[in-house]
Formats: structure tokens, C-alpha cells, sequence
């Protein structure tokens, strides 16, 4: 319905704004309505995202490390997620990797839905595998977007020099 809905008010618009719609229908129906010819943003996660990639274009450089060089830990797979790691690709920062609650998301695990494995596809080059606590040794960024107290003091004593924390 909602589909159908935004398809109709489109041309009246000049750009659509889809707001609070949950994983995995925001993904379906941000893909569906692309070729309206107008934009379409769907703000948990491209605001999110924007957001995210302007703080650590920031933290990155009051520490003065590359974006092209980071590695990223991120807590959470879901809209804001997977849209944050599809912009920092798209900004060259090829080490990413995401954690649901089963661990360390990638090509290993046969349990992802279609949305999981089409991240996996372009993050987590590493083939890394585990929790939070054994892949966040050595990243250089971690971003904690899904639940509270996911990261202990010692997990970011365990990072790189200069770690950034959002």
C-alpha cells in the first residue's frame, strides 16, 4: 500500500521522504519506488548514514588518519546499519565489517537473510568471524548504532591507536 500510496502523491513532490519504516520492508520499498523520477531518502537510513560519514570524516582527520584506511567495526545490521557501510564504501573506506547477534556478519554464515548476504558481499574483507569483543581489536573506528553497552572500556583499550568511537 504504501507502495501504491507514494506512487500516486509522487508527482506532486519533489522528493519523497519515507520515515519509520522498519527492516526489511524500508529496504523494499525504498527499491521500489526508485524510478519515480524524483528523489527518494529513506531517513533511518540514509539520515543516519549521512550523519555517521560527516562525524567520522571529522574524527578521522582531528586524529589524522585516512578515511581509505580505517577499519570499521559496526554494532547492528539493520536499515541504519547496512546504509552506513554502502556510504562508506562509496566514499573509499573497504574495511567494514558488521555484527548481528549471532556475530561477525560474512560469506561464512550460511543464516543470513538476502539483506545480510547481499552486505556481506561488499564488507568484511577480512573473512573475520566472532563477537564484538574478537573483532574490534586493532579497528581503527567502531560505531555502535543498535543496542547500549555493546563495547567495554578494555574492547576500546584494545583498538587501534587513536580509536574513534560513535
Amino acid at each position: 500500500q504504501i507502495i501504491s500510496i507514494v506512487s500516486a502523491l509522487a508527482p506532486s513532490f519533489g522528493g519523497i521522504n519515507l520515515e519509520d519504516i522498519a527492516a526489511p520492508a524500508c529496504f523494499l520499498i525504498e527499491e521500489a519506488l526508485q524510478n519515480l523520477g524524483i528523489p527518494v531518502f529513506h531517513d533511518d537510513q540514509w539520515g543516519t548514514a549521512i550523519v555517521v560519514l560527516g562525524a567520522l570524516k571529522n574524527a578521522a582527520r582531528v586524529v589524522g588518519k585516512d578515511m581509505e584506511s580505517l577499519k570499521v567495526v559496526m554494532a547492528g545490521a539493520g536499515a541504519a546499519e547496512s546504509a552506513i557501510a554502502k556510504l562508506l564504501a562509496q566514499v573509499g573506506v573497504a574495511n567494514v565489517l558488521l555484527l548481528d547477534t549471532k556475530g561477525a556478519i560474512g560469506l561464512h554464515r550460511a543464516d543470513l537473510t538476502s539483506v545480510k548476504q547481499a552486505i556481506a558481499m561488499v564488507t568484511n574483507p577480512e573473512g573475520l568471524r566472532g563477537s564484538i569483543a574478537e573483532v574490534l581489536p586493532g579497528a581503527d573506528v567502531f560505531i555502535g548504532v543498535s543496542a547500549a553497552n555493546t563495547v567495554t572500556a578494555e574492547m576500546v583499550r584494545s583498538m587501534a591507536p587513536d580509536p574513534i568511537v560513535l
